[in-house]
């Protein structure tokens, strides 16, 4: 006997699952996924590259910090250098001001020694000097010529044998470096009786009535007014030498030696 086994639900229209269907029922889970995937990734990439991106930042900022500290240093180290450097600065001009000053002190010294030999030197044989009189500088006025300075004036007075003996000695004068040969010049020059009296005695001495005065020549008075050069003293070495000036000659060559007179 046969036994027939029919199951009506599978032939039934529509009731049997195609099997494109089912295949694409089965496919459909694995193809869902990839955006949630991809979203994933993203979203976890993106906090990850906020992250890298703040600690780099973070390092830069520290690494600027530092170096902006070390700068401010740096800074301050200079500033304090300059500040030290500035005050060595002033104090090396303060010295050089002062050595100048000291310099020029010593440049200015003329001994009357010294220049009172220079013009007993210059006197002929036929003057005599009898007094030699200084009258300070006159403070400079506007008047006074640029690149000069008023200078202490001279005023030389004697007698001489002739007013040639007062011209040859005028001309001496001039000649000097201690002097201004321009401002030397003649004053006054007069003939007068000779104030020397010479008594020669003839007959026994003792006796008034044998004495005989010998009337000498007349004699010039002369007057002389000069100024002093205002030269340097460290230009005037060799008739400072010659004239026996020997303790500021010395100066100054010490001070030549040293840069601070030239």
């Amino acid at each position: 006997m046969y036994s027939l086994d029919i199951n009506f639900l599978n032939d039934r229209a529509g009731a049997r699952p195609d099997a494109g269907a089912v295949r694409q029922q089965q496919s459909a889970p694995s193809g869902s996924y990839a955006p949630a995937i991809a979203g994933l990734l993203v979203g976890l990439l993106l906090p990850a590259l906020a992250g890298g991106a703040w600690l780099y930042l973070n390092s830069q900022s520290t690494r600027l910090t530092a170096e902006r500290d070390g700068l401010k240093a740096n800074l301050g180290t200079l500033t304090a250098l300059e500040a030290q450097i500035t005050k060595l600065t002033t104090q090396t001009e303060q010295v050089k001001a002062e050595t100048g000053a000291l310099a020029g002190v010593f440049n200015e010294i003329k001994p009357w020694s010294a220049m009172l030999q220079d013009i007993r030197d210059r006197i002929p044989s036929g003057v005599q000097v009898e007094d030699i009189t200084q009258t300070d500088a006159p403070p400079a006025t506007a008047a006074t010529p640029k690149g000069t300075k008023p200078t202490a004036k001279l005023e030389i007075s004697g007698i001489a044998k002739s007013f040639n003996d007062v011209n040859d000695f005028l001309l001496t004068l001039q000649r000097s470096r201690f002097l201004i040969a321009e401002q030397t010049q003649l004053v006054s020059a007069q003939l007068r009786d000779n104030p020397t009296q010479i008594t020669v005695q003839t007959g026994a001495p003792g006796n008034a009535a044998n004495a005989v005065q010998v009337k000498l020549p007349q004699i010039v008075a002369y007057k002389i007014q000069t100024n002093l050069s205002d030269i340097p003293a460290s230009e005037l070495i060799r008739e400072l030498d010659r004239k026996g000036a020997v303790g500021l000659v010395t100066r100054i060559r010490t001070l030549q030696s040293k840069g601070v007179i030239q």
